[in-house]
């Protein structure tokens, strides 16, 4: 089975086994994870959402992703800043897809 679930204010197409980068979810590595806004499965679309589908998963790992710099300038101002950043990330493993 197929689905669209969302998290972190993103939308994801998943499959059973699929892997998956996601925000950082407040769960432990080895934890299992449910998603209930869950916005289609095998092409029936929900309202926004499909009532009593579920997709679950497992944390794999936690990690961050490589790092940017963000560069702030203003022309004839005599003003820069240089900042890096890493974004946070969860690895999650797709591991059941049910639904009515």
């Amino acid at each position: 089975m197929k689905a669209v679930i969302e998290t972190g204010g993103k939308q994801y197409y998943v499959s059973e086994g699929a892997i998956l980068y996601v925000e950082k979810l407040d769960n432990a590595q080895g934890d299992k994870v449910t998603f209930d806004k869950v916005l289609m499965i095998d092409g029936k679309n929900g309202n926004p959402y499909v009532k009593g589908a579920i997709v679950e998963g497992k944390v794999i790992k936690h990690g961050k992703t490589k790092k940017i710099t963000v560069f702030k300038f203003r022309a004839k101002k005599k003003y820069r800043r240089t900042q890096g950043h890493r974004q946070p990330y969860t690895k999650v493993e797709i591991t059941k897809v049910s639904g009515k």
